[in-house]
């Protein structure tokens, strides 16, 4: 698996000189115990994720008001004079919700909440895995620097004692020059590898303000052993897939209120006052007439938006179960191919070095053959750390695609 492949790599690179590399990994360890929870804090902390929630409670804040009852009283007041009579009337009216319309936008308001926070969630579960492959690509990064950076030092030292041995005439001119070219095109590699890791920490200071070298990298129990299974069930919860749901529900109850706004709704008044110098009492009631306007287009308007939505949903979900087949596929091929090249390669790469100078030492390996063989291990550790990347970039997909990956750090509010 992925960790234990972690651990003998990093056993098999402690034969370099590992300098921040190590100390970074050890202050991880440290920290491993609030690791998650200082995640979770930073990811909250993030401007998209507080636009998310912002924009979350401003629709928990239109729901309410889609809540409260659609018709207020109306007062009316009215006074003339008539001769020598001053007269005047005080009515109230109140139009009556008699299909009750505002039992079905309360339930069409409580889908529009629950969508909102999915889409939160969402945005938090994005976020999390912009952020986890962040962490990984630095993490990865920072191993191949250490190597490179190794091997140059390795090649250098290596020139000095060609040299030495180029003038006691103990070696020719042209080992002493294929050193040489070795050296240059090993100068090259890192610089283009320090290069990616200069980027990939620019890219964690952006994700992650607060976030250092010296809080390193995932610490090792932040992976799983394996992925559970995700079911229809658990991907009809998934964020995406659950905010498609809600949102199609809002709209039938949209469609309901439309319909039930379609039919009249009774207004009843009652006046009092004094006319003529007689008191008044009257009763009103008035009822629309939709005779030029039956709202017919509005309700097939609206059935239409239901019938939309209820499609869109439905392709959602599909989508994301066919992202999550094809996640968890990758993810068995790349940790297929990683534990196959840990037991091809083994712990053979831990004595290697010495062994290969040793040969070279006594004359049993020529000066080129023991430049190529040094390059040779070189980029086997170098694709075994890219081939860990993968695994880990595809096992974070694989996360991300099932909603597991929010599982992974503390529940945020």
């Amino acid at each position: 698996m992925t960790n234990l492949f972690l651990k003998r790599l990093t056993g098999a690179i402690r034969c370099f000189p590992l300098g921040v590399v190590c100390a970074s990994f050890l202050q991880s360890q440290a920290l491993a115990g609030d690791w998650n929870s200082w995640l979770a804090t930073q990811i909250n902390q993030h401007p998209d994720v507080l636009e998310a929630k912002e924009r979350w409670q401003g629709v928990n804040a239109n729901a309410e008001a889609m809540g409260q009852p659609i018709y207020n009283p109306a007062l009316s007041v009215g006074a003339d004079r008539n001769g020598d009579e001053n007269n005047y009337v005080v009515g109230l009216e109140q139009t009556i919700d008699l299909w009750d319309r505002r039992s079905v936008n309360t339930k069409q308001a409580a889908y529009l909440k629950t969508a909102a926070m999915h889409m939160y969630k969402q945005q938090v579960l994005n976020k999390t895995a912009e952020v986890v492959a962040a962490l990984v690509e630095w993490k990865t990064a920072s191993q191949a620097a250490d190597i490179a950076q190794s091997q140059k030092v390795q090649l250098t030292s290596l020139l000095q004692l060609v040299d030495a041995q180029q003038k006691t005439g103990d070696i020719g001119a042209v080992d002493a020059q294929l050193t040489l070219l070795s050296l240059s095109q090993q100068i090259a590699q890192v610089a283009d590898i320090e290069a990616n890791l200069v980027r990939a920490e620019v890219q964690l200071q952006e994700l992650l303000p607060e976030w250092s070298q010296s809080r390193g990298g995932l610490p090792d129990d932040f992976w799983p052993s394996s992925i559970v299974e995700a079911t229809d069930e658990n991907l009809s919860q998934y964020p995406l897939v659950a905010s498609s749901e809600a949102m199609w529900r809002s709209k039938i109850e949209h469609a309901e209120s439309v319909r039930r706004a379609a039919k009249p709704d009774p207004t009843f008044g009652i006046n009092a006052g004094r006319d003529g110098g007689d008191s008044l009492v009257g009763l009103t009631v008035s009822v629309p007439l939709h005779v030029r306007n039956n709202f017919d287009a509005e309700s097939r308007e609206a059935q239409s938006l239901e019938l939309e939505a209820e499609a869109q949903w439905i392709a959602t979900f599909r989508k994301q179960r066919v992202n999550w087949r094809a996640a968890r596929s990758s993810w068995q091929r790349y940790e297929y191919h990683l534990n196959s090249w840990q037991s091809l390669l083994g712990n053979r790469v831990n004595n290697s070095e010495q062994l290969l100078e040793r040969q070279w030492k006594s004359g049993d390996l020529s000066t080129p053959n023991y430049l190529l063989a040094l390059n040779q291990r070189t980029e086997s550790l170098l694709a075994g750390i890219e081939l860990e990347k993968q695994a880990l970039l595809a096992l974070t997909e694989a996360l991300y695609q099932s909603g597991q990956l929010a599982t992974l750090i503390q529940p945020m509010n």
